[in-house]
């Protein structure tokens, strides 16, 4: 399946500006160390495929999933073969004492690259796997930074989200208060990130559900009124890459907006999937009617579609990549822009969250407008509205 015409492309997005710099990029990888932490998820094997083709010195790949840190190798064999550097994968917790014991005796990296998080709004529903977002985009982004700088290595690169602008989910926020910590945290190492739209058929994903619906023969659900911005899973790992090797300090990059990026709505890819399939919807009024539509429809032309407006807790209409008191250069690039990141921080207020948050664990007790308060206290035009609502009470 195309999906770069699922997404209405026809083009990929960053390949002039991966061809200007292929030779720096190349030089650089392959007399380089470097670390994957999140490895194995969908952005983190784009990541490590980039890195892995050009020949890097070293190549450590850490996940918490083993299943897919065996998928992530059998892909990279089948596809490139085998490289000269040391190429190894780990499945280890980042939290984990195991870890802290490896980055201890690992031997090294010059990059250390953080794919690890927390992505879902649908995770924020229920205070305990909210705690667990904060645990992974913010806490364990802190650690491994100082980990970074305690064993030398010269650049460390985060992923962050669109969401992080203007945000109006905890999620989204939560990575808005790394992109703080980064800042904070960069006096002490060259620190990057990059800012993108939804991976297309990443695991998880709505687009990644459509897979799955059509395979155990159900509706197809998607929002019609939210519009987002798609990149292709080589792209995330392309903008990674970039921003990894070639970002400044406390760089953002982000996907230019221009006639080759789309604004698309969820209702608008289900039809151009169920089409590539050779399906054309049956637009439901109900969850009951799709259900029951889905068990009786057997022509093979039609399948059961329920598009609906948007109503849950976190989702804004329209994603967007900077925000209106951030400096951005659009010169660096062809089809990347740059994030010049000089937001103010208040070093006493991340440190007081710091402290509430690591009270909160220690008690065992706190609650989701706990955590809401902190968020607003680090984001005063936060723009949350809890709506009592969550994609989980949804097809």
């Amino acid at each position: 399946m195309d999906i770069l015409s699922l997404i209405g492309r026809h083009e990929d997005l960053f390949s002039y500006d991966i061809g200007k710099n292929e030779e720096d990029l190349s030089r650089i990888i392959r007399d380089s160390r470097f670390l994957i932490l999140g490895g194995a998820g969908s952005i983190g094997q784009s990541v490590a495929k980039e890195i892995f083709k050009r020949n890097p010195r070293k190549l450590h790949v850490v996940d918490i999933s083993e299943n897919n840190l065996v998928e992530l190798v059998r892909d990279l064999r089948s596809s490139f073969g085998y490289i000269k550097g040391d190429f190894k994968t780990f499945a280890l917790d980042i939290g984990s004492v195991e870890y802290d014991s490896f980055i201890q005796n690992g031997g090294g990296y010059d990059f250390i690259l953080n794919l690890s998080a927390l992505k879902h709004v649908r995770s924020e529903k229920d205070p305990y796997t909210l705690m667990r977002m904060i645990d992974v985009n913010i806490m364990n982004t802190q650690k491994t930074i100082d980990q970074a700088v305690s064993c030398g290595s010269s650049k460390y690169f985060c992923v962050s989200t669109d969401k992080a602008a203007d945000p109006a989910n905890m999620m989204g926020a939560s990575k808005r208060i790394m992109e703080m910590f980064l800042i904070k945290k960069s006096t002490n190492i060259s620190i990057s990130t990059a800012r993108f739209a939804n991976v297309a058929f990443s695991d998880g994903s709505l687009l990644f559900g459509f897979n799955q619906r059509i395979s155990k023969k159900q509706p197809i659900v998607a929002p019609n009124d939210v519009k987002r911005y798609f990149v292709t899973p080589q792209e995330s790992g392309e903008l990674c890459l970039m921003s990894c090797i070639m970002g400044s300090n406390c760089d953002i990059l982000f996907p230019k907006l221009s006639e080759k990026l789309n604004l698309l709505t969820f209702s608008e890819i289900a039809v151009r999937y169920l089409n590539e399939l050779g399906y054309e919807p049956y637009l439901c009024k109900t969850e009951d009617e799709a259900r029951e539509i889905a068990g009786t429809i057997s022509d093979g032309k039609r399948w059961p579609c329920l598009f609906e407006k948007s109503d849950t807790t976190g989702e804004k209409e329209i994603e967007e990549f900077y925000t209106k008191n951030e400096e951005v250069c659009f010169d660096k690039f062809k089809n990347i822009g740059v994030i010049k990141n000089k937001l103010e921080i208040d070093e006493e207020k991340l440190d007081d969250f710091n402290t509430n948050i690591e009270l909160m664990k220690k008690t065992g007790i706190w609650s989701k407008k706990q955590i809401v308060d902190l968020f607003f206290n680090l984001i005063p035009d936060f723009s949350f509205i809890e709506k009592g609502r969550y994609l989980d009470s949804k097809m």
